[in-house]
């Protein structure tokens, strides 16, 4: 390999040396207790990779696997998206697929998927491109006719678990359905773990995936070759249907909010939580439907709900208070690192529903008296064109936040946290008051729930 150096290597260098990436080929491996699939993708010239998933059979499951071509198709389409962690390195202008066949359109729909996905991998490496010429998608095979077998008879929700609170609220939500609901966990970790078992999920509802990098990924990433954000969400997606399938649940509840829909950096496109907006939710059950017609139904719970709705609504599950983690910097040690923009975010959106000392209590830290959290508190509430490059809030819900929040303590007779008493004393509280009414009646009509979903909803966050 011609490079040893460990400073960030130039893009449109990398791209004129290392011209194709190619998605290969996947293996199956399938026993009484799992299935294993492993990719196998190359860039010519510098290195070869095999990232694997190990998804978990039921002890009753006798379904043959290798043999179903649905379950092919599923697992060719997972590649396509796991494939973009390993195109980023370098960038090759051609992919070519020999893994499966895709047709015009479904090439147009991954390559949007690619593009808009990596918005912050670009923006944040100084790079400018456009849909056209970023990557040509070769498919070498020809279309391959389905074959028709018994497709599975699909009842129940899986409901992805990340840790934080969205994940909380879904399944407190669905509550009334405990017997059919079962949790999706990639990878577990303390917070995930505990989130479910605080659901009441026992082992045998819980479906535990592994996914492994390779390692050589990691290795050029250290040796200055590129990285950065990929949609992760559409990896939980399209995983998460080859879970549901294989555990007979026709429903995949996810947890994402309307709020994701907004831009990280204003007046552009570029947004952190692409892959949790509802034009990538729509697009992948559009997706889905055509292509790969497992028979499951893909759609958000919270889809309709602002983030700072699903924060009123998680301040009345205290059973999670003490172990919900979202933060990406304390995810190794299952904490909250307390001085981070997710951190910030969360401390802020829940201070209207919850006492000062209980989020010190959560948090372990007073991050609202902290001035150092400043420049991040100015990046949230939209002093700054550029949002913190996290899963969190709108502009307008953070402002409409701390109203309340300041409101609520004065009417206590408290000292504001100097975060707050900043705010208020550069004529922002004046300014951003008065939205309250909005964001607590907010409901977004643009969504996927099904009739029975959406009543469940609006009844519990009482909402008409």
């Amino acid at each position: 390999m011609p490079f040893s150096r460990s400073k960030k290597m130039n893009y449109s260098e990398l791209r004129e040396m290392y011209h194709d990436f190619i998605y290969k080929s996947f293996d199956i491996e399938e026993n009484s207790e799992k299935v294993k699939i492993t990719y196998h993708f190359q860039i010519t010239g510098l290195e070869e990779f095999s990232p694997y998933w190990e998804f978990p059979k039921k002890k009753t499951d006798t379904f043959c696997y290798k043999e179903s071509t649905l379950f092919h198709n599923m697992v060719f389409s997972l590649g396509m998206v796991e494939l973009v962690s390993y195109w980023k390195i370098c960038c090759p202008k051609l992919v070519h697929i020999q893994a499966g066949a895709l047709n015009a359109k479904q090439i147009a729909w991954w390559k949007e998927l690619y593009f808009h996905g990596l918005g912050e991998f670009y923006y944040t490496n100084g790079i400018q491109v456009d849909i056209d010429s970023f990557m040509e998608i070769v498919s070498e095979r020809e279309s391959i006719d389905a074959q028709k077998e018994e497709r599975k008879h699909l009842d129940g929700n899986l409901i992805p678990i990340g840790g934080g609170k969205d994940s909380a609220v879904t399944i407190s939500l669905l509550e009334e359905q405990k017997e059919k609901n079962y949790c999706y966990i990639i990878n577990p970790r303390g917070a995930t773990i505990h989130t479910a078992e605080r659901g009441g999920f026992g082992k045998e509802r819980v479906v535990a995936v592994k996914r492994v990098l390779d390692k050589r990924m990691i290795e050029l990433n250290k040796r200055g070759f590129l990285n950065g954000h990929t949609p992760f969400s559409a990896i939980v997606s399209f995983s998460a249907t080859i879970a549901a399938y294989m555990n007979d649940l026709k429903y995949i509840v996810l947890s994402n909010e309307s709020s994701a829909n907004e831009s990280t950096v204003a007046g552009s496109t570029v947004n952190h939580q692409y892959s949790k907006s509802f034009k990538f939710e729509k697009d992948f059950h559009t997706y889905e439907e055509t292509y790969i017609q497992s028979g499951t139904y893909y759609f958000s719970m919270l889809r309709p709900l602002s983030e700072f709705q699903i924060a009123k609504q998680f301040a009345k599950y205290t059973t999670y208070h003490d172990i919900f983690r979202s933060c990406n910097v304390g995810s190794k040690e299952d904490i909250w690192c307390g001085h981070c923009p997710k951190c910030l975010f969360v401390y802020i959106i829940l201070s209207p529903f919850l006492s000062l000392e209980s989020l010190r209590e959560i948090f372990g830290t007073d991050m609202l008296d902290n001035m150092e959290m400043l420049p991040v508190m100015e990046q949230l509430i939209g002093l700054s064109k550029e949002k913190p490059f996290e899963c969190v809030g709108s502009r307008d819900e953070i402002n409409t936040a701390i109203c309340m929040a300041i409101e609520k303590n004065e009417k206590e007779n408290r000292t504001l946290p100097k975060l707050f008493a900043h705010y208020k004393e550069q004529g922002l509280y004046e300014k951003n008051k008065g939205k309250e009414q909005y964001y607590c009646t907010f409901y977004d009509k643009e969504h996927l729930l099904p009739e029975m979903f959406d009543k469940i909803l609006k009844r519990e966050c009482g909402l008409s």
